[in-house]
């Protein structure tokens, strides 16, 4: 069917633009991709911008009755999303990347109905991870989706995920109908075509499930149905950080992930220094390398509040997350105020902590009484340890477990050396990585990335000594950080 001639001009001023472009370019997966897209440019051409909301808009308004409010999946999409309720006065509601800790704390801004159903806009379909991160946002807000709709879909695998999930998604152009138009138009070569139509072949991110029949996440059935849906994900060495974190409900889970996949950095730092200038020294100079800084905050020399507020500006700065490894194993009560006062007053500023399991789910309660309704703040459970001689044996990792499972909404995996779990919500940290195998000082045994994240398929390397020791501390985060993200592609690309 020949292309309309609105489409053609559309598609040729956006490759005027530079919104489409072709050569080689690394993509936030490590793959490297023939074509980009990069529609944020569009915000500085006008008419262009109209141009898009115009085609969208007409492509669904025929269906408007269905929708009473939209929705743009932060941050391309929104002021596409925006033109389109403006110049067609139609409500729109706003996703937040994450809920602030003040004011109303919300995920969802704006006004709606409960039950109402919401059409979410997006620019570019690749993995479908970024409609379906913004869908389960809106369903927990009380909303619900049934369509998308997309200018762009890569023809990727995003239309099969989402359909899988009970998304339909429309889209205005595939890839394959950009590159022949702009064929067509003597824009770009055969050999183009051909290698970005081998470029799709070759590069579906959507593994069908057999058994997957799932339909997308309902608040009021939150233990029954996510449980089924999260036993129907495929294992998860099959499945990327990126997919990991959308299928969270817990916010700290989800920004891990995030920070991982956008940083593209597995590598926990184990910060064990006693000086709060070296802390905060290596903070600084490490933090664009690293997903999470685990501190000791107790062997820290004259710690005061200046100190936290600082880590946390620096957490801030280069985005990972500050997770403080108290180890807490006493009743609820007494690690209550453990968490929240006397001096160190760790639930202030450390985003997430961990607990041995051995006292009973009445550890994880008293945490979370101390943060209450906090959704920034989260706990790890110890399900195995990486010392010589540990009595953390087989049966008291399955009890971990089960008591991870019952208190999700607050904890979002574990420290272990290996897999506890195939569930995907579930990170697994895994202590004492180096470089070289071996053993270390005090009954340490060292593992490799290789071995931590392609072996035993856990996700986040924590590195000590082979950081904090090294003569250039840059140089050796650097490499431990390629390190584990190498291990990481091998596992998905396997």
């Amino acid at each position: 069917m020949e292309m309309e001639r609105s489409s053609v001009d559309l598609i040729l001023q956006l490759f005027d633009i530079g919104a489409v472009k072709f050569g080689s370019f690394k993509l936030k997966s490590g793959i490297t991709s023939p074509v980009y897209f990069d529609l944020r440019v569009i915000i500085s051409y006008p008419d262009i911008l109209i141009a898009v909301c115009e085609i969208m808009w007409k492509h669904i308004e025929s269906n408007r009755e269905k929708f009473r409010v939209i929705c743009g999946v932060p941050y391309t999409a929104l002021p596409i999303a925006t033109v389109i309720c403006t110049t067609n006065k139609f409500p729109m509601v706003i996703r937040r990347k994450e809920a602030k800790d003040y004011g109303t704390m919300k995920i969802i801004e704006g006004v709606f109905e409960q039950g109402s159903n919401c059409l979410i806009v997006e620019d570019v379909v690749t993995s479908g991870s970024s409609v379906w991160e913004t869908t389960v946002s809106l369903q927990d807000a009380g909303l619900t989706v049934t369509d998308a709709i997309v200018l762009l879909n890569r023809q990727q695998g995003g239309r099969e995920m989402l359909e899988s999930r009970g998304i339909t998604l429309h889209s205005i152009f595939t890839l394959t109908e950009v590159v022949t138009c702009l064929n067509k138009e003597k824009k770009i070569s055969d050999s183009m075509v051909s290698e970005v139509k081998d470029f799709i072949a070759n590069n579906n991110t959507f593994t069908p499930n057999p058994d997957m029949d799932v339909k997308p996440r309902r608040k009021s059935k939150e233990d029954a149905t996510a449980k089924s849906y999260r036993n129907s994900i495929p294992d998860i060495e099959q499945v990327t950080y990126e997919s990991r974190g959308v299928l969270c409900k817990n916010e700290v889970a989800a920004r891990i992930f995030r920070i991982i996949h956008d940083k593209q950095t597995n590598l926990c730092l184990s910060a064990d220094v006693d000086s709060a200038v070296e802390l905060l020294e290596i903070a600084d100079v490490c933090g664009p390398h690293i997903c999470i800084l685990k501190t000791h905050i107790d062997i820290i020399d004259h710690l005061t509040p200046n100190i936290s507020k600082a880590l946390t500006e620096l957490s801030k700065k280069h985005n990972f997350i500050i997770f403080e490894d108290r180890k807490f194993a006493d009743i609820g009560s007494t690690v209550r105020q453990q968490y929240s006062a006397g001096s160190y007053s760790i639930s202030e500023w450390a985003d997430l902590t961990n607990a041995h399991s051995l006292p009973g789910p009445g550890v994880i309660e008293g945490l979370k009484a101390a943060v209450q309704n906090r959704k920034d703040r989260a706990c790890l459970l110890i399900a195995e340890m990486s010392s010589k001689g540990n009595l953390a044996d087989a049966n008291y990792t399955k009890a971990t477990v089960q008591m991870a499972e019952d208190h999700r909404d607050f904890v979002i995996g574990f420290i272990s050396t290996s897999k506890v779990t195939t569930d995907p919500t579930f990170l697994h940290m895994t202590p004492g990585v180096k470089l070289q195998p071996g053993d270390g000082q005090l009954g340490q045994q060292y593992l490799t990335p290789d071995e931590v994240i392609c072996k035993r398929k856990c996700d986040i390397i924590i590195v000590g000594r082979g950081i904090t020791l090294a003569a250039n501390r840059l140089q050796a985060a650097i490499e431990y950080k390629n390190a584990g993200w190498k291990a990481y592609l091998d596992r998905v690309n396997a």
